[in-house]
């Protein structure tokens, strides 16, 4: 049995489980808010109800725990290579928001035998089991291991600033992932988030000038979810570790951060938005199909 059947086989045994709603986040630069957003986009679905676990897979950065001002035990890598359980591995952060350090553990896996390689991939499936929603926070920019997750992933959301240099770099990261050879532009949603803008007209016109070049350009649809404005309240969170949707929940990035998250809850239940869950997820990028 190749490893190809393998995977198969395992994500056929998870599809009578409940599936969690994997939502990866990522930006063409670094510096626009990305973690941020994944962090307080977390944190606004606790409040909703939702169970929710946050995936650093921004190898080396480890900005979710600085931000969280939270120092893991363990991290994937531990999963890897040295036995640890899913849970484990789970750190705790504010509002009971849980988190995982990738480490360098993700890039590794691709290497690994089958049959341990199935033992991972079943262990990460269990996270459908203990949250409703992971959130993959990437690093920026187009590097390999930034293109497999997108590549993997069924619903992208792009932050991206008014800096003309955030919109180039937005746009050559949607071009990346659109020549990718196992890109299914068919079962992914791309959804623009519009970071430190001034005014909300801001932010439309930011979707616009994007929107009309990848529309033209790569034929690829894109969503616009909403703005965050610019908030000296947020600076302040964030030096002091603290999500401003839970230090400040009336701070007005807090309110447009809540906003957004409705949003998304409010399209998973009009569109009908199928769920792939973990196993999918990651069985996607170690298989190389």
């Amino acid at each position: 049995m190749d490893q190809a059947e393998q995977l198969r086989i395992i994500k056929a045994s998870m599809q009578n489980r409940p599936l969690a709603r994997v939502i990866t986040v990522t930006s063409g630069k670094g510096g626009v808010g990305k973690s941020n957003t994944a962090i307080n986009l977390a944190i606004q679905f606790r409040k909703m109800g939702k169970r929710v676990i946050i995936l650093d897979a921004d190898f080396g950065l480890a900005n979710i725990e600085i931000m969280f001002g939270a120092v893991p035990k363990h991290n994937l890598c531990d999963l890897i290579y040295q036995g640890k359980n899913i849970k484990e591995i789970i750190t705790w952060g504010p509002m009971e928001v849980g988190f995982i350090s990738g480490g360098s553990g993700i890039a590794g896996m691709s290497n690994l035998s089958r049959d341990y390689l199935a033992y991972i991939i079943q262990n990460l499936a269990q996270l459908d089991a203990i949250a409703d929603v992971v959130i993959v926070d990437t690093g920026a920019g187009i590097a390999d291991a930034v293109l497999e997750f997108l590549v993997a992933s069924g619903e992208i959301l792009l932050i991206t600033t008014p800096e003309p240099t955030s919109i180039t770099d937005s746009y050559s990261l949607l071009k990346a992932l659109y020549r990718h050879p196992r890109f299914n532009e068919d079962a992914t949603k791309v959804k623009l988030i519009a970071n430190k803008v001034e005014r909300e007209a801001d932010g439309e016109i930011l979707f616009n000038k994007l929107n009309a070049v990848v529309t033209r350009y790569l034929k690829l649809p894109m969503t616009y979810l909403g703005c965050i404005p610019q908030d000296t309240q947020l600076v302040k969170a964030v030096m002091q570790q603290m999500p401003i949707s839970a230090q400040n929940p009336t701070a007005k990035s807090s309110l447009a951060y809540e906003k957004i998250a409705y949003r998304l809850m409010e399209k998973e239940e009009e569109l009908r938005q199928p769920k792939r869950g973990m196993a999918a997820f990651f069985s996607h990028i170690v298989s190389g199909r």
